[in-house]
């Protein structure tokens, strides 16, 4: 008899205890919380509980402890009948067995295998960065693990020369951080501006002109050719930028290896369906490592979207579950810099469909924009507009017309009959999405209020808003503040 037919709950185990396996857990405990339709097994490469990794950046800054930004607490896995396995490497997949072999030699068997095992921080091809073993040179530390924080803390010093590789969204955070303690932080990005999926030229140009006013220098256009322990960077235009301290932060690659090994069908990912199932009918993906066309890459909103599908799926809380992509919102968190961009705000060249209201403000480092088709949002840069950032945000993610003032629209200063009802929680519908990273409503605040939730930790801890980048916490604060004053 196959293990499917057995009696008792189907096997899920789930390789991966980071941002996306931990929430599947979590995920399926919320649909099935008695174990009655699925046991649930995680098995975590890092020793520890999982963490925010998006938070990562409040640890290099200082603003916020290694233990503050854990997911769960040390009695999760035992109070929700997990099996959490923590330390444990997986080697291999045996997909007629139907078992996986962790590094001590034993196995454990499985109905339904998830791959939550994410991605790895890129080393780009500088020479002196590696050294021949494979390992990172004396002096280089990577940005992406908890782990990773301490080692960058270990080796920062105040007043010290420290370079950052790599001028996307995370590499931004880590030389803010280190700049606010003190370090001497030069950012060397090989694009002529910063942040070029997310921004355009004018944006990237007036946000490091911001970043700047808060002592960090940029190399931009330029790429790093040679590392010296204790000495610095060699430039490929021939300069030299010394450096105790290099920290990467140029990219990743999906951790793809045991599905390599077990022969499952992978690109830059693990290719999935919208069920989130690889070519192996037993086996999905989720997170990182699971490459689907309308996910984009290297973002934790699509793991958590992902996540609800497959417990779905998985419990048979909804077998029509599917996930059809998503649409993110990139905030830079960074101290001193508010900073949102969705959607596409490139415009299609030559096209008379699409309508752009730009506003530059470089010497107050803002600058604003709006990209519009059919008098729909299709992108947007806003950065020192915070008023207008959840307006915006707002029409993007429900698809409704743009106010007809652009301009006051750009500026989150649209007239109250056409603005997004976002800002007033008293007249906001009940079906506006507050926390776009958990998909929290605002109803779903309200039932959360009146089970008990009474305050802004309580609705967190109960919804999990304001638990992912943080954007929509001043949202919540206030809808807290409104429910208070109708009690």
């Amino acid at each position: 008899m196959s293990t499917c037919d057995q009696a008792g709950p189907r096997r899920v185990v789930i390789v991966g205890y980071g941002m996306a396996g931990a929430r599947l857990a979590e995920d399926l405990r919320a649909r099935d919380p008695r174990g009655e339709r699925v046991s649930v097994t995680v098995l975590g490469g890092e020793p520890h509980l999982a963490y925010n990794r998006i938070l990562l950046s409040g640890v290099v800054a200082g603003t916020m402890s290694r233990r503050s930004v854990h997911l769960h607490e040390e009695s999760w896995a035992e109070r929700n009948d997990v099996d959490l396995r923590t330390g444990t490497a997986v080697t291999t997949i045996d997909r007629a067995a139907r078992t996986v072999t962790l590094g001590d030699g034993s196995q454990v068997g499985y109905d339904a295998l998830v791959l939550a095992t994410g991605s790895r921080a890129w080393i780009p091809p500088t020479e002196g960065l590696l050294t021949d073993d494979g390992e990172l040179a004396p002096g280089v530390v990577a940005f992406r693990t908890l782990d990773d924080c301490e080692r960058i803390l270990a080796q920062a010093r105040a007043g010290a020369p420290v370079a950052v590789l790599g001028g996307g969204v995370l590499g931004l955070e880590a030389a803010r951080g280190l700049a606010g303690r003190g370090s001497n932080v030069t950012v060397v990005h090989p694009v002529g501006h910063l942040m070029e999926r997310q921004l355009d030229p004018g944006a990237g140009g007036v946000l490091a002109k911001a970043l700047t006013e808060h002592g960090i220098e940029f190399a931009l256009g330029k790429l790093a050719t040679r590392y010296l322990p204790g000495d610095g960077l060699k430039l490929d235009d021939g300069s030299h930028l010394p450096a105790d301290l290099v920290v990467v932060s140029a990219g990743v690659r999906a951790e793809t290896g045991l599905a390599e090994a077990a022969g499952l069908d992978v690109d830059q990912g693990i290719v999935v369906d919208d069920s989130l199932r690889t070519s192996d009918q037993r086996i999905y993906a989720i997170g990182d490592v699971a490459q689907h066309p309308g996910a984009p890459s290297g973002l934790v909103q699509p793991a958590w979207e992902q996540s609800g599908v497959l417990a779905d799926l998985l419990t048979g809380a909804d077998t029509s579950s599917r996930y059809r992509g998503t649409s993110v919102i990139t905030r830079l968190k960074a101290r001193g810099i508010d900073l949102s961009a969705v959607g596409d705000v490139h415009p299609e060249i030559g096209s008379d469909e699409d309508e752009v209201v730009c506003l530059t403000d470089a010497r107050r480092g803002r600058y604003a924009k709006v990209v519009l088709r059919d008098d729909r949002v299709r992108g947007a840069i806003l950065l020192g507009f915070p008023d207008a950032a959840a307006t915006v945000a707002h029409h993007y993610d429900n698809g409704t017309p743009a106010p007809s003032d652009r301009l006051a629209f750009l500026l989150g200063r649209a007239l109250p009959d056409e603005a997004a009802p976002a800002e007033n929680p008293a007249t906001m519908p009940g079906a506006v999405t507050v926390c776009k990273c958990n998909n929290v409503t605002k109803a779903s605040l309200v039932d959360a209020w009146r089970s008990g939730a009474r305050s802004t930790a309580g609705l967190a801890e109960a919804t999990r808003a304001t638990t992912g980048c943080g954007g929509c916490r001043s949202v919540v604060e206030g809808i807290a503040t409104w429910l208070a004053s109708t009690d």
